[in-house]
């Protein structure tokens, strides 16, 4: 028997929670145990948006929860296709939510395409080369 006592812990949902909610320090607690996958501090999920229901009592995974989104279905966005020097833009129709870094299918307007893209900060989808920070 080890004289070392290894404790984990694991961030719960405190009640449940529905999806497309911003996350507060009030919307979670932490309970003994290690859960694989599961977060292990409240500062990881705290302002982060919930992609899924959270069920109280239930462990809160990396993939339950992301940025919020800036992208709602349907909205009118900026396409840009970037690689080097050339940049081409269109106006796009979003086919989902996304935040910023998801990947989002979008509908070009003009040619009635769809491609995916990745949302930048700036509300913009690209496709190609992202933009320097």
């Amino acid at each position: 028997m080890s004289p070392y006592h290894v404790s984990a812990e694991t961030i719960v949902a405190a009640r449940t929670i529905r999806a497309q909610t911003i996350l507060t320090s009030s919307d979670m607690t932490l309970i003994q145990g290690d859960v694989p996958g599961g977060l292990i501090s409240t500062d990881e999920a705290i302002g982060l948006e919930t992609r899924v229901v959270l069920y109280s009592g239930r462990p809160i995974m990396a993939g339950d929860i992301g940025p919020a989104a800036i992208i709602e279905r349907n909205q009118i966005v900026k396409l840009i296709y970037a690689i080097g020097t050339l940049s081409i833009s269109a106006d796009a129709r979003a086919l989902g939510r996304a935040g910023p870094g998801d990947l989002l299918r979008v509908m070009n307007l003009t040619s009635k395409s769809t491609v995916s893209g990745i949302v930048g900060s700036n509300g913009a989808v690209y496709v190609g080369e992202l933009p320097r920070s």
